[in-house]
């Protein structure tokens, strides 16, 4: 599965600027369109260290109109949230319509770190994991537009940012020591997000892999997703603004969004 997400694809500094400045626009208009529209747009980030998540919705943050989007990352329960249901906490922060919302660490992070750190055999897996699926369901039945990103780097990849991190000391100790930690389970995590990704990647909530070695490549190959499901849902309403006239095509990326059923987050 995540074979295609091991390609070395990138996307030249030259490239990437020259359809940037389009983007960015016709980005912000689709913005401001949404904002008048009846739904929400959720967009979870996930998979491996440094592969790019905080960097993406960072990305979003500062290419689009902060105002009107909700960005979360989740760390353990507080006393408050573990009185109460676990999805109560990601109900509460959910955007309201005509908004966006960024997850990190969202409600895959507990199902798969349980699930590789074995606190959870298969059935309670499983079990998390069937949760997830309606959840999702509910969500995009009320009319959500859900996008999932899965940000895959390679064991060898990680292990060369690992090294270069540690050469120049730039990240604290506690934070490499756990990257280093998650590298030794890198297999174990792979394994739990190919059955997280074949079980809840459905046609309301796709999941799509995404190559995270290169920045400007995996900026480009999640702006143009977003870009292309705003487009198409807001044509569908109605509502899609007139096409920017764009000086040259965005260069092509390729990801693979993992069939359905018809560290991670």
């Amino acid at each position: 599965m995540f074979r295609t997400a091991e390609l070395g694809n990138k996307v030249s500094k030259s490239d990437f600027e020259t359809v940037a400045g389009d983007l960015r626009i016709e980005m912000l208009e689709l913005q401001q369109k949404l904002r008048s529209a009846d739904f929400p747009v959720i967009l979870v980030f996930a998979g491996v260290d440094g592969a790019g998540k905080a960097a993406s919705m960072n990305l979003l943050n500062e290419w689009m109109d902060p105002r009107w989007i909700v960005t979360r990352a989740y760390k353990d329960p507080s006393d408050e949230e573990r009185e109460r249901p676990e999805y109560w906490r990601f109900w509460r922060d959910l955007p309201p319509k005509g908004k966006i919302g960024l997850f990190l660490s969202s409600w895959y992070s507990r199902p798969i770190l349980d699930r590789v750190h074995d606190n959870a055999d298969t059935i309670h897996f499983a079990r998390d994991l069937e949760r997830i699926a309606q959840f999702e369901k509910t969500l995009a039945d009320d009319g959500a537009v859900i996008l999932k990103f899965w940000m895959h780097m390679s064991k060898d990849a990680q292990t060369a940012r690992l090294k270069k991190l540690d050469k120049k000391g730039i990240e604290a100790p506690s934070v490499l020591k756990k990257q280093w930690d998650n590298l030794t389970r890198y297999d174990a995590f792979i394994e739990a997000a190919e059955k997280t990704i074949m079980r809840t990647s459905t046609g309301q909530a796709p999941w799509m892999i995404v190559e995270g070695t290169d920045s400007r490549y995996r900026s480009l190959t999640v702006l143009t997703r977003l870009r292309d499901a705003l487009r198409d849902r807001l044509g569908a309403a109605g509502a899609h603004p007139k096409a920017r006239p764009s000086r040259q095509k965005v260069p092509a990326v390729a990801a693979e969004t993992a069939p359905g059923r018809s560290r991670c987050a």
